[in-house]
């Protein structure tokens, strides 16, 4: 479905920047027009990270006039592997800054905006609202809803992507023209049952191919060239090289953009995604600190410490003593037959939101003197046993 170019007027180029995109003026479609209305475009990049370290620099070589970047985290050095922006000068550093420092090194032409903040439903109409289309490179389901609910409100194109281990997705959702992300995702999944990259790993190369896919229809969109992945979803399995063309369709009785939308104003997210406010995980179950289990474990009666996390994760860094219960076998009650009754049992993963599950599941069971190790593996790591790598 071909579309209308999104910006219709641009500025005069200068003679340097025609000498840069001279490529770019000999094609069909872009021309010294379209570069121009590529200098005065506005594109907005939700999430420095994997996704928007590629999209960043594409665009920003591209000729996008003003890139705004929203992010609040800042560098670590496991992001490295994937986020090309950054480098380990960077770590400790907002993300934002060292991404604004790669978009003027690849083109000193380009202005970026930095948003060193969240977005949240307080401030993601403000945000976004000064920009022609957005790119999705966020890494959680509430902010993905946010930014979709955000952008049908405002009638924005956003351009959305996902990755895990090895495996993207690629969509553009721009109600009024196709389906929105609620129309295709609905409902968001249960927590703890997708894996985040955290979590699950993510091949790094991958992040340059699906971000790479993301520039090229945020152009397309610009310069309403070409049939935009509107109504379509591409799937991409770097593992087999391949790329699916799925079919999507807007859904009449979605609530953000069906024929009778009930959802007219950005929402508590968190909560939507069935999220604890706060985002805590462990306020209503028994728990303990990394210090208090190392004391527990010291002690003449130590409990059973189980490590609910995959073989993958323990290989990089692990408790001694734990025993190897995956978080699968408390869903299906497999693990409960090999917990002992009789002893406390004490729970971790990586950061505590797994081993809270699989407590909450052990209490469930019947077991009574359970506990959840709060700050899982980073905060033994950190307080404990710094000689082990983080991850």
């Amino acid at each position: 479905m071909p579309t209308d170019p999104l910006v219709t007027t641009g500025r005069p180029l200068e003679p340097a920047e025609v000498t840069r995109y001279a490529r770019h003026l000999l094609l069909p479609g872009v021309g010294r027009e379209g570069q121009e209305r590529l200098a005065a475009a506005k594109v907005l990049v939700v999430g420095a990270g994997g996704l928007g370290s590629p999209a960043l620099l594409y665009l920003a070589a591209a000729g996008v006039g003003t890139i705004g970047v929203v992010d609040a985290d800042v560098v670590e050095l496991t992001n490295l592997h994937r986020q090309v922006i950054h480098s380990d000068d960077d770590i400790g550093h907002p993300k934002t800054a060292s991404a604004e420092r790669a978009v003027h090194r690849v083109n000193p032409h380009v202005t970026v905006v930095r948003h060193d903040v969240t977005l949240d439903s307080g401030n993601a109409l403000s945000v976004i609202a000064d920009y022609d289309v957005v790119v999705d490179g966020t890494d959680n389901f509430p902010t993905r809803y946010l930014v979709n609910d955000a952008c049908v409100l405002l009638g924005k194109p956003h351009v959305w992507a996902s990755i895990l281990r090895f495996d993207g997705q690629v969509s553009v959702w721009w109600a009024g023209h196709g389906p929105c992300y609620r129309c295709v995702f609905p409902e968001p999944p249960p927590p703890g049952t997708v894996p985040s990259c955290a979590e699950g790993g993510v091949l790094g190369v991958l992040c340059a191919a699906i971000g790479s896919v993301q520039s090229t229809e945020t152009v397309k969109l610009l310069l309403g060239i070409g049939e935009p992945l509107v109504g379509r979803l591409l799937v991409h399995d770097a593992l087999r090289q391949t790329w699916d063309d799925l079919t999507v369709r807007r859904d009449p009785d979605c609530p953000v953009c069906g024929d009778s939308p009930t959802v007219t104003e950005l929402v508590d997210y968190e909560q939507f995604c069935g999220m604890p406010v706060g985002g805590a995980t462990t306020t209503d179950l028994p728990s303990v600190s990394v210090s208090a289990m190392a004391a527990e474990l010291a002690s003449p009666h130590p409990p059973v410490l189980v490590d609910v996390r995959g073989e993958q994760e323990r290989s990089i860094a692990s408790i001694p003593g734990a025993v190897p219960i995956h978080l699968d076998r408390f869903r299906d009650g497999g693990a409960f037959a090999e917990l002992p009754r009789d002893r406390r049992v004490l729970i971790h993963c990586k950061v505590g939101g797994r081993s809270a599950e699989a407590t909450r599941l052990a209490l469930e069971a019947g077991f009574t003197d359970v506990a959840n190790v709060e700050g899982g593996i980073l905060a033994y790591l950190r307080e404990i046993d710094p000689s082990q790598p983080e991850y």
